[in-house]
């Protein structure tokens, strides 16, 4: 049996099946029990010994044979009343096997060939009374015709039952055979709130996941194929330069360039690899944060002469926390450095490091010409240019923000950019804890 549904729905089944044999098997050795208050049914042979004496000591065989028919016509089963020796008071049969028989298996009365016999002795012992039921009618006397309908009911349910687990799993499995032909916006949407609607979650997030990953390496392989194209075309041209013109320290010096812009876009995937890298990998060690940012400025100062601006750096404390000391300064590095290469000639660089309740928060800020407001969220795209035309007037190819984003992300932070007007001014947060 492979199907999961039919495994379910046979093993409530069987287990109501056991149920209900078990309560029809405790119902009938009641019958055969001592009486007490707590078995209702052992206490319907003694009565009826009681109400056969009865009849018999005030009237006689006539009454008891009246007392007997009735009791026949009302549960369809043979009453017998003897007297001590076991003798039929109302044929003088002499009854003595019944009595062999009751005591024989007295326990299990129901569980016989023939009929079931249920035998009870008056306290005095003058009387013994014998109910002889039927092998057809046993079942009857502890099975009523509505209790049918309860165990239809019990089938209706385990088969609903059997659905509603099963239901969420052929979901997924059909999610899961879409996204393995290659659909991957196959999600399952389940709403439960149990496991496998915990589990269907999930899958949906791995899909997610992996969706956005495909996606990204798509755009990505886009990217630096046209990143690629540029500056290998221009080394082109500038081999050939130098091969048959005339100012060949010109054009040695276009290839240099060329080939520096080749490694630095090399060196900035290889950050953008390590940065996406397994976070488990993350090292984590106790680091001063406004000591880390003092290193950033001091390391970027050269550039911000280079391109005539300054750095104003405005740290209000110590903040110290648990982190990654290379890969934040690599997201540090790259966003100062990005603030220098977009800022105007005479304009400084903010750069602000401050506590908000329990995190730290490093704000840098220039003062260019800021970033159209579609384009913000964006900016921390891998290869993502504001420029239209890609130019590299201003350097970089479009990696540092987004390693500094990956970066921020690993330490549990946000990396937010806002106009500031002038400028642009970026904010990192980073949880202290």
């Amino acid at each position: 049996m492979r199907s999961l549904f039919a495994r379910i729905l046979l093993w409530f089944l069987v287990t109501t099946a056991l149920a209900v044999a078990g309560i029809l098997l405790i119902t009938a050795l009641s019958l055969s029990a001592q009486p007490s208050r707590q078995r209702p049914y052992s206490r319907l042979v003694p009565f009826l010994l009681n109400e056969a004496r009865h009849a018999y000591e005030t009237g006689g065989k006539e009454r008891l044979a009246v007392f007997l028919q009735r009791l026949e016509s009302s549960f369809q089963a043979e009453g017998i009343l003897t007297d001590r020796e076991g003798r039929d008071l109302l044929t003088g049969e002499d009854r003595t096997d019944l009595i062999r028989e009751a005591r024989q298996r007295r326990s299990l009365p129901f569980f016989r060939r023939r009929r079931a016999v249920i035998g009870r002795v008056s306290e005095d012992g003058r009387y013994g009374f014998f109910f002889l039921i039927p092998r057809g009618r046993v079942p009857l006397w502890v099975l009523l015709p509505q209790h049918l309908w309860v165990l239809g009911a019990l089938v209706l349910l385990s088969y609903t039952l059997a659905r509603h687990l099963t239901r969420p799993l052929r979901q997924i499995e059909k999610a899961v055979e879409r996204f393995g032909q290659g659909d991957f916006s196959a999600r399952i949407g389940s709403q439960r709130k149990d496991e496998l609607g915990r589990l269907a979650q999930t899958f949906d997030q791995m899909a997610e996941r992996i969706q956005t990953l495909l996606a990204s390496e798509r755009r990505l392989l886009t990217d630096i194929s046209h990143e690629l194209r540029s500056p290998l075309t221009r080394l082109g041209v500038a081999v050939e330069l130098a091969r048959t013109g005339e100012n060949r320290a010109a054009a040695l010096d276009r290839i240099q360039q060329e080939a520096d812009r080749l490694n630095a876009l090399v060196g900035e995937l290889l950050q953008v690899t390590r940065a996406e890298a397994d976070p488990s990998t993350l090292r984590r060690e106790p680091l001063r944060l406004d000591e880390l940012l003092r290193q950033v400025a001091s390391d970027a100062e050269i550039e911000a002469q280079a391109a005539r601006s300054s750095l104003r750096l405005e740290v209000e404390q110590a903040l110290g926390m648990h982190g990654d000391v290379e890969l934040l300064r690599r997201a540090l590095d790259n966003i100062v450095r990005n603030a220098i290469r977009h800022s105007p000639a005479g304009q400084a660089v903010e750069i602000g490091l401050e506590r908000r309740a329990e995190s730290a928060v490093v704000r840098v800020r220039d003062y260019g010409p800021g970033v159209p407001e579609e384009a913000l969220p964006r900016i921390f795209d891998p290869f993502y240019r504001v420029e239209t035309d890609r130019n590299r007037s201003t350097g970089g190819v479009g990696l540092g923000l987004a390693i500094a984003r990956r970066a921020v992300n690993l330490h549990r932070g946000a990396l937010r950019a806002q106009n500031a007007r002038p400028g642009l001014a970026v904010e990192v947060e980073l949880p202290l804890k």
